[in-house]
């Protein structure tokens, strides 16, 4: 097996996150300068290209076309999340900062595309907790007051027109849905649910009368319905799956007809409900063969399509594709120098938990070596209500090019798999959950593919709070853990959480426990209470601006363990957040963690 250099997996794509102008004539995309992502725009018609962002502090998070001559970025400071919006002119140079405000965090709401140069943004500019909106110019920077917060609203709704007709507000544990006829009209709550039932809304029905959404009221799985927003009710369910959620619609926005429904068993599903798309995607599988396709943009007028394909073992190529002249281009490769040939497959499979439940995950085994006795590394996905997805990971091919085979399971609470599934998880932190990744190791030891000395767990934020519960509650299973900003006390997470997350402090209290009423509770499943429990080396990394999961997590496992004699390895980066996102910051992570498996599962392959 060919040892690929570590870096090669950890380093900023060459070209990504392509999009395309409004009226077809450029497309733009992100790409290195200095060692961060900045912007680039070439002509659809030409090979040359120029940047037009010189970004060196962070990388440039996500970015939209404006109007067909400015672009507008977001970025954020070090890793706070607290994302700032800037305009450049894609002629000029001309570059704004739109929203110059500390401390304060700005989200998209809408981009207007009916209404050039201007877009709806939310900000929590005069509360931390609440998001106002705004309308912002795009071209003079000036922000005007388009609906205030009356304090409860956690999701704005607007229609095709750009009007602000629906929101969904919060008290915590119940969720309504509000509606209003007109901008001068007061909304009025149309529909209300305990969090466990949802009507999350996707969008207005092409006359602006009715809404699509998905909707698990009344059943377990979620399912697109058309629902009545005016008289509170559903009248027409369009998908339901009897497996797994329905996860989204799909719809074209100039000849405004429904396109597709989404949804994920071990990988992505369509249901076609247009023959024009469908027709195009037909087309495209044929000379694309053996990768999974994404249209992720096209131009105002549907003939130019930004196409995409993956697989597990490849971040994908992107391609022009011109509906009117039927032709197919390549633009760039997203990583060029990884080979997939020389990469692992990711492959789905289930085990029953100790209850009966069926857990659904991956694994990839590592290229030319026998499936028997090897060295194992659990990958814990964050959230936790998350999900792992297949696709290409790098680090789990990084992983396997090392000799390691990489488990990967979708836990109970992982969405997607139905309300049940995930109200299974509701206080279980430490517990069944934890369970069911348990599990999944004793499932792959006697598959007889995993070497039960020689197996670590690793995982970000949730996933790194599973290392600590995984170390300290079943130490028997694990060699190593690596715990990448992991929660290690349930009492501080819940009290350092962002000052937005607090309108869902009730939810958190209902789904992980309450600080007061579930005390003994959440003090048995804060890992950092029984680090005596600890046998296993441990490997901490933490980012110091971390909004989600406080510097002081992983800052009070480390003195715990230390109290006790036990020198943990602990990397804190001052400019990171939750999660390294500095190209320099992830090489030097997982080169240490690279070194740390290899010591403490006797892994000399490299």
């Amino acid at each position: 097996m060919k040892l690929i250099p570590l870096r090669d997996f950890f380093k900023n794509s060459e070209r990504s996150n392509y999009r395309i102008s409004q009226d077809g004539k450029y497309i733009s995309y992100l790409a290195p300068y200095n060692n961060r992502m900045n912007i680039y725009v070439q002509k659809t018609n030409s090979p040359d290209s120029k940047r037009v962002t010189d970004v060196t502090d962070r990388d440039i998070a996500d970015y939209i076309w404006g109007n067909k001559d400015i672009i507008i970025y977001i970025k954020d400071n070090g890793g706070d999340e607290n994302y700032h919006f800037y305009s450049v002119n894609i002629n000029t140079g001309n570059l704004k900062e739109l929203t110059p405000f500390e401390g304060v965090r700005v989200n998209l709401v809408d981009e207007l595309e009916e209404i050039d140069g201007e877009i709806l943004v939310e900000m929590n500019r005069n509360d931390p907790q609440v998001f106002d909106v705004y309308r912002l110019n795009i071209i003079t920077g000036e922000l005007k007051l388009e609906v205030k917060n009356p304090g409860n609203i956690s999701r704005w709704i607007t229609d095709h027109k750009g009007n602000i007709k629906a929101a969904i507000t919060t008290d915590g544990v119940n969720t309504s849905l509000l509606y209003r006829e007109n901008n001068n009209d007061e909304f009025v709550v149309k529909l209300t649910t305990n969090f466990k039932e949802t009507l999350s809304p996707l969008f207005f029905t092409f006359d602006n009368e009715n809404i699509y959404a998905l909707s698990n009221i009344g059943r377990d799985k979620n399912a697109v319905v058309k629902y009545d927003i005016k008289n509170s009710k559903e009248f027409e369910v369009l998908y339901e799956n009897p497996d797994v959620d329905a996860s989204n619609l799909v719809f074209s926005k100039k000849r405004k007809v429904l396109t597709a429904i989404t949804y994920y068993t071990w990988k992505l599903e369509r249901i076609f409900l247009d023959k024009e798309i469908e027709n195009i995607f037909r087309r495209l599988e044929k000379e694309l063969k053996g990768y999974e396709i994404i249209i992720s943009d096209m131009d105002d007028e549907e003939n130019k399509y930004i196409v995409r394909t993956f697989s597990d073992r490849t971040l994908g190529t992107y391609y022009l594709y011109d509906k009117q002249t039927d032709k197919l281009n390549k633009i760039a490769d997203d990583s060029p120098w990884l080979n997939e040939n020389e990469m692992a497959e990711v492959k789905p499979i289930s085990y029953l938990s100790r209850d009966e439940l069926t857990i659904n995950g991956y694994l990839t085994l590592p290229l030319n070596k026998e499936h028997k006795n090897l060295p194992v590394v659990v990958n814990v996905h964050g959230g936790p209500w998350a999900r792992d997805y297949w696709g290409f990971n790098p680090e789990v091919q990084f992983l396997a090019n090392r000799g390691y085979a990489v488990l990967q399971m979708n836990f109970r609470g992982s969405i997607g798999f139905g309300r049940k599934f995930w109200e299974a998880s509701f206080k279980q932190w430490g517990k069944t959950m934890q369970d069911d990744i348990s599990d999944g190791v004793k499932w792959l030891i006697e598959q007889g593919i995993a070497d039960p000395k020689r197996i670590a767990i690793y995982g970000g934020s949730y996933g790194g709070y599973a290392v600590l519960a995984g170390l300290a509650f079943s130490p028997e299973l694990y060699a190593a853990g690596v715990d990448y900003v992991g929660v290690s006390n349930l009492f501080t997470f819940m009290k350092s959480i962002p000052a937005y997350w607090k309108p869902y402090l009730e939810i958190m209290y209902a789904m992980v426990g309450d600080p007061e009423k579930d005390k003994e509770l959440m003090q048995a499943a804060s890992p950092v209470f029984h680090v005596d429990k600890i046998k296993a080396p441990l490997f901490i990394a933490q980012g110091r601006k971390d909004p989600r999961v406080n510097v002081n997590e992983s800052d009070q496992m480390v003195e715990a363990l230390k109290k006790r004699g036990i020198d943990v390895p602990y990397m804190v980066k001052d400019n990171e957040g939750h999660g390294f996102h500095n190209e320099e910051n992830k090489f030097d992570f997982y080169e240490a963690m690279e070194e740390f498996l290899k010591k403490h599962l006797k892994n000399y392959l490299n």
